[in-house]
């Protein structure tokens, strides 16, 4: 029996501060572009949103059917979105390292070696999706490794807990360790196996994976640009412009591309539903092109900062129209928090003399997310229809976040506070399809009576 089929879902009426996103805010926060509810009613049945709004508006015409959850002192949001991390390198977070080629070497390398083991890879990606759950992440773009068993066992793991996730076995047949490459005829007979297997398969979603071009050789890169035409629902992923060595390299190696970028679409992989992590070292072709395309970016500010690869510009991202979302590349990212993360964006706009606004920076790793990787109308907001992924975060933990919520008087600063201080001390519930699937929830202060209004 399928896990969405085993038991029906209740009706229920989740209630407390709501807010999610119709569109991007903007650096203006512009009006219109959310919806917030100091007091709001969440409706979900068969774990999908059935409507949003206020409390005072819903209540006095709510079917006697309906469960009502109290969520006081909580924000309800969609579930957070990743848009770049890699399962595999959970085992690395917080290794040292110069720069991004020498951390490859020193560190991922030696641990992804393991994932030829399905026992080792299940028992990595059930703590994974543990850890993202705890956090309030309920969707991620997922890296494997070169092991088909890797891929395989990640997608067991998140069809068992009737995850929304994508996912790709890694592609890589030069410029890496023997014993951790495929050949452009394995890696794609591979991919092909398990997009049979696993693409549309409950709420799994394959992508296409070359971890980055200078370890793909051009008929690897040329194999993975036809998979790309024959499926072009099929999500593509990779690793762009990062680092300024790397990107010396790939020039080298790729010689008649006129960037980095464009060695990718100069195979197809430069389109709709195609993310690309970094996107640090472009310049305003590459960035006009990834706009013209549908493509998208991954910010990855923690591990940006960690890695000392570069900044990257929302200003001349926003100038040329080019997509990007907020991810937190895990293990170069040191947090598995998306509310670190989103601080850490923060501070890199800050070192730009740029402004990411609050708002916008939760519509990033929500709609905003969702939008980008082609997936607007099924998670990332509470637009009736969606599935019912979302969180409830504690504005009164830890105790210097509750001090500061005291004396916030708008929801920007509400939600400022939260990215600075919060973490996933913060995220008191998560809930799969309106089912919850993650507690650190203290008891609730009664909500006020509506029901006669």
């Amino acid at each position: 029996m399928s896990p969405l089929a085993e038991v029906p879902r209740p009706q229920r009426a989740h209630r407390g501060a709501i807010l999610h996103f119709l569109s991007d805010p903007g650096s203006a926060s512009t009006p219109g572009s959310y919806e917030y509810f100091e007091d709001g009613l969440l409706l979900i049945d068969e774990g999908r949103v059935v409507t949003v709004g206020p409390a005072a508006t819903l209540l006095p015409g709510l079917s006697s059917s309906f469960e009502i959850v109290n969520h006081a002192g909580h924000l309800l949001l969609p579930g957070f979105i990743d848009t770049h991390i890699h399962y595999p390198q959970t085992d690395v977070i917080a290794s040292g390292g110069q720069d991004v080629l020498e951390w490859l070497e020193n560190y991922t390398f030696k641990v992804e070696r393991q994932f030829g083991d399905p026992v080792h890879a299940r028992a990595v990606a059930e703590f994974f999706l543990d850890e993202l759950l705890r956090n309030g992440t309920t969707t991620a773009l997922v890296f494997c490794t070169v092991h088909a068993a890797s891929a395989e066992a990640f997608f067991q793991a998140a069809e068992q807990r009737n995850l929304r996730m994508i996912a790709g076995k890694v592609l890589m047949d030069r410029n890496c360790p023997a014993d951790l490459r495929d050949t452009a005829e394995s890696g794609d007979r591979d991919s092909r196996r398990l997009i049979a297997e696993w693409h549309g398969r409950e709420r799994l979603l394959y992508a296409i994976t070359p971890r980055f071009a200078p370890a793909s050789s051009p008929e690897q890169l040329a194999a993975a640009g036809l998979l790309a035409r024959e499926f072009p629902e099929i999500l593509i992923q990779s690793h762009v412009a990062e680092n300024v060595a790397e990107v010396a390299w790939a020039q080298e190696l790729f010689p008649d591309a006129r960037s980095y970028l464009d060695i990718y679409d100069g195979y197809g992989l430069v389109r709709e539903r195609s993310i690309y992590a970094h996107c640090i070292h472009f310049d305003a072709a590459d960035r006009r092109r990834m706009a013209q395309s549908g493509a998208a970016a991954a910010f990855c500010p923690s591990s940006n900062l960690y890695l000392g690869s570069g900044l990257f510009d929302i200003a001349a991202s926003d100038a040329t129209g080019m997509r990007f979302s907020i991810a937190t590349d895990v293990g170069g990212g040191t947090s598995f928090s998306m509310l670190r993360t989103l601080g850490d964006a923060y501070k890199v706009s800050q070192s730009s003399g740029q402004h990411l606004s609050a708002l916008r920076a939760f519509y990033l790793v929500t709609r905003g997310a969702a939008r980008a990787l082609g997936l607007e109308g099924r998670i990332g907001s509470f637009t009736a229809g969606c599935e019912a992924d979302f969180i409830a975060l504690n504005l009164c933990a830890p105790a210097l976040l509750a001090r500061r919520m005291s004396s916030s008087s708008t929801l920007e600063e509400k939600l400022l506070i939260l990215m600075t201080l919060g973490d996933d001390r913060a995220v008191s519930a998560t809930y799969i399809l309106g089912e919850q699937v993650h507690a650190d929830m203290a008891p609730a202060p009664p909500m006020p009576d509506n029901s006669a209004q």
